[in-house]
């Protein structure tokens, strides 16, 4: 049988070509200019082609694009509260034109989608940061990937789809919007709730999505995201497995687990609204709505990006317009006296509240200490305590950072020589000057091949902690944007230090052998940091030494007793 779903005031879309349309479009696609899409352009493209952003039909105008910040609607006043755009370089961007149709490709080469392209401009991203996110504030992730990862230009058009971005993980749990609404239709589920996760789910989350489904008399869809979310997360694989045990714990025939290939933003209430309207458009009736959705955390100045209940604030404006009710949740926390879990603000006085933050949760998990039943099943602990083992058994990256003559290369050495004495793990030194050497000769001193430079050392260091190993990285990494991406990128694998090496420049300049500070005072090397280009001081390293202070042996003894106190050597 045919459902006919009508999502957001039109027909779900379906933007891809038959199968022999795809098939003549990959042909003609060999004489098209092609775009690799980045990973956030994957996920996003994905669920423009099968329906889950209807009503978009690709990437935004300029005309829808400025309505959406502005307004939280499309040109034509459909509500949308997120900018969905095809970011793109500026020099990719210079020979694109207008009525032009470029080749979509994943980083494989394969050709996902064909965009006719409608419009090209260059946004104004802190316009952009301040209205969708209410921050210009880098230490919102999405401001963050606005400012430091997105291309300088995007591009508006529609799209024909050729491809399925390929999944090979995890394959029955993903389901197209139609697929998800045919099953339900199957099944006889006429009200379903959609719980949105990015997290491993715990006791308070299984108790509060079994109450708000028996609150409404309704199915459960918990729907967790795959596709890109805080920085920093768990991984989706650990995660997934996570839920394949907790979806036992509910009533038989009564729940699913199915996955969400979204790039969050963490944009709080606009993200709520967001993450219903894409519930809708997979079928859903209900939405839960809890305390923080998609909150990214603190700002710069250590205060909350949003408030507790910003989101089920805005959802309530728009409650008439979505096409989809809220369940609004308050926290869950445990009662001892009850032995169950109660709504934070149904606590009576004199009940005794047991609760473990985050925070609390991933130190016992690092520390391998005892994890009470009582907060999480037994198996999703087992999952996750494979995943993350105790942080002296973890892969680790010691980062160096300082000014050229700082010492760096001298502790790392040091380090080096102390970390194998101890023998217990792999060590790798992946000293700036050698990097230069071996794995970026053909790069210069621009600011783009210098970040491309740390961005190939964070890569590596990577793979060495993903792998158990201790990477020592000693480049100079003069930019704070470049070091947080190298942070990201190593800390959802291991552990990752940052160690700034604060000699100052007069000191530094003094000690200069090979003569460079002078041929960059007097104009002979061009962008040398310290002088003619900024060195961006770490705000937060987990140690900082200065080298007029200490010898290097001293120094590395310090970071020795700073990696012991973290937990990482024992």
């Amino acid at each position: 049988m045919q459902i006919e779903y009508r999502a957001h005031g039109g027909e779900l879309k379906d933007l891809y070509l038959s199968l022999n349309e795809a098939k003549q479009a990959k042909e003609s696609a060999k004489e098209l200019a092609s775009w690799d899409l980045t990973h956030r352009q994957i996920c996003d493209i994905e669920l423009l082609l099968n329906g889950g952003f209807s009503p978009l039909e690709g990437f935004m105008s300029e005309a829808d694009y400025n309505s959406v910040v502005d307004d939280m609607r499309l040109a034509d006043g459909t509500l949308w509260p997120m900018p969905i755009t095809l970011d793109v370089s500026e020099a990719f961007a210079s020979d694109v034109t207008v009525g032009q149709e470029i080749a979509l490709r994943d980083e494989e080469g394969v050709i996902i989608a064909i965009i006719t392209v409608s419009d090209k401009w260059k946004p104004n991203k802190s316009n952009e940061a301040i209205k969708v996110f209410g921050s210009d504030d880098d230490a919102h992730p999405a401001v963050s990937y606005l400012h430091n990862v997105a291309g300088d230009y995007y591009i508006g058009g529609q799209l024909k789809g050729v491809s399925d971005p390929s999944h090979y993980d995890f394959k029955t749990l993903r389901d197209s919007p139609a697929e998800l609404q045919q099953k339900f239709h199957k099944w006889g589920w006429n009200k379903v709730v959609a719980f949105q996760t990015r997290n491993p789910m715990h006791r308070a989350h299984q108790e509060l999505t079994f109450r708000a489904a028996k609150q409404v008399e309704a199915n459960l869809l918990i729907q967790p995201v795959v596709g890109m979310t805080k920085p920093g997360d768990i991984d989706h694989f650990s995660r997934v497995r996570c839920y394949e045990h907790i979806v036992k714990k509910y009533p038989d025939q009564t729940t699913m687990l199915s996955l969400l290939p979204l790039a969050m933003r963490m944009g709080g209430p606009r993200e709520a609204v967001w993450h219903a309207i894409i519930r809708k458009n997979y079928g859903c009736t209900h939405f839960i709505v809890g305390r923080d959705h998609a909150g990214p955390g603190k700002d710069s100045n250590g205060n909350d990006f949003y408030g507790p209940y910003d989101a089920q604030d805005l959802m309530n404006e728009f409650k008439d317009e979505l096409g989809i009710e809220m369940v609004p949740f308050q926290m869950m926390v445990y009662v001892e006296e009850k032995a169950e879990y109660e709504p934070i603000d149904n606590i009576q006085e004199g009940q005794t509240v047991l609760n473990i933050s985050g925070t609390e949760f991933r130190r016992r998990l690092q520390e391998g200490l005892d994890i009470p039943e009582w907060f999480s099943y037994k198996e999703v602990v087992s999952e996750l305590r494979k995943r993350y083992p105790a942080r002296h058994k973890q892969g680790l990256t010691v980062f160096f950072t300082g000014l050229s003559g700082s010492g760096k290369s001298t502790i790392a050495n040091a380090l080096l020589t102390k970390l194998m004495e101890m023998g217990d793990r792999s060590i790798t030194l992946l000293d700036g000057d050698v990097v230069r050497k071996h794995l970026s000769s053909e790069l210069g001193f621009s600011k783009e091949h210098r970040n491309l430079n740390i961005q190939r050392i964070g890569y590596v260091a990577s793979e060495i902690t993903k792998n158990g190993g201790i990477a020592i990285c000693a480049p100079i990494a003069p930019y704070k944007a470049t070091r947080r991406h190298v942070r990201e990128m190593i800390e959802p694998l291991g552990g990752f230090v940052e160690i700034h090496v604060a000699t100052s420049l007069e000191v530094c300049e003094s000690r200069d052998r090979k003569g460079l500070y002078a041929k960059a005072r007097e104009g002979i090397i061009k962008e040398f940091t310290g002088i003619s280009d900024p060195y961006e001081t770490p705000e937060n390293p987990e140690l900082r030494i200065d080298t007029v202070d200490c010898t290097p042996d001293e120094a590395a003894q310090r970071i020795i007793l700073k990696l012991e106190n973290m937990g990482y050597i024992k």
